[in-house]
């Protein structure tokens, strides 16, 4: 009976200790937390934001955690025609938080099934908004004004699912593959179109600067000749002038002068030989003063 008995209160203590394990539970400070009796929010704690220790009625109670950080939702690339007929693909997210957690638990279940939800939502709002605008006003003009409005739309449906839409972002605004590859196309072939003109610009007006620097050179060519011509020519002028002044002077030293000169060119060694009377004129500087002039020989014949 005693053992009975025993056996007894520890099953009852087992039951306590399961009982009391299953009461409690931790909210963390990232977390707020729902309290179901039934399926429906207990009255007066059915919602938990404080983080620390709660409790709950086993068996009969259970506890939904939900995150109360601000999540995103990322949309796969979109394409939108614009409202001047230009295909674009369109990269953007939203970021939201839960505010109303029960809303939210009824309607989508969790996490997942929310980004689900926002995923098509954003897509919606994303092709209405820029369905309104051109591509020039995505891109550039309009863009923040429109991210705005996606936003505020993305919110409205939002809200049925419990939760608040705080950003919307367009990260990327790009043509479609096909379409870029023509554009980029078009643009090499305008680019290689400008550079054969620019090459042929640039080669014509080497020619030209070439021929003027040639053209230039046989103008300069034929000045410093002309110059050079006329300076030569006035030196010989010059030269012929003081001749003439110097043989006025005293033909006599002249005469000898010029003398001097045919020696020295007659006398240079070589191979030319020649003979000659000393008694010739030829040699009449070699005679000495009494011996008067020397006499007249036929002029020397060279050999």
């Amino acid at each position: 009976m005693r053992s009975s008995l025993a056996l007894f209160g520890l099953l009852l203590g087992v039951l306590a200790l399961i009982a009391a394990g299953g009461a409690l539970f931790t909210v963390t400070q990232t977390e707020q937390a729902l309290v179901l009796r039934f399926g429906e929010p207990v009255a007066g704690r059915g919602l938990i934001t404080e983080p620390g220790l709660h409790y709950k009625f086993p068996f009969i109670e259970n506890v939904i955690f939900l995150d109360n950080r601000i999540l995103d939702v990322e949309s796969p690339n979109l394409e939108v025609l614009a409202s001047d007929n230009q295909r674009l693909e369109v990269d953007s997210f939203i970021r939201y938080r839960i505010v109303d957690p029960l809303r939210f638990y009824q309607s989508v279940g969790g996490i997942a099934g929310a980004n689900n939800q926002l995923a098509s939502v954003l897509n919606s709002a994303v092709r209405r908004v820029l369905s309104e605008a051109n591509q020039q006003q995505i891109v550039r003009d309009e863009r923040a004004g429109l991210i705005v409005k996606i936003r505020q739309q993305a919110n409205l449906e939002a809200r049925k699912f419990g939760v608040d839409v705080v950003d919307a972002r367009i990260r990327r605004v790009d043509l479609p593959q096909q379409i870029s590859e023509k554009v980029y196309g078009r643009m090499q072939t305008e680019r290689a179109r400008e550079a054969a003109e620019y090459r042929a610009q640039g080669a014509e007006q080497a020619q030209k600067i070439t021929a003027k620097a040639d053209r230039d050179v046989i103008v300069l060519k034929a000045e410093a000749q002309r110059r050079a011509d006329q300076l030569k020519g006035e030196g010989d002028a010059e030269r012929n002038r003081i001749f003439a002044e110097a043989f006025g002077k005293d033909p006599d030293f002249f005469a000898f002068y010029r003398s001097m000169q045919a020696y020295e060119a007659a006398f240079k060694p070589g191979d030319t030989r020649f003979l000659v009377s000393p008694r010739s004129d030829f040699f009449k500087f070699f005679g000495t003063p009494s011996s008067g002039k020397a006499a007249e020989e036929p002029a020397p014949q060279k050999k």
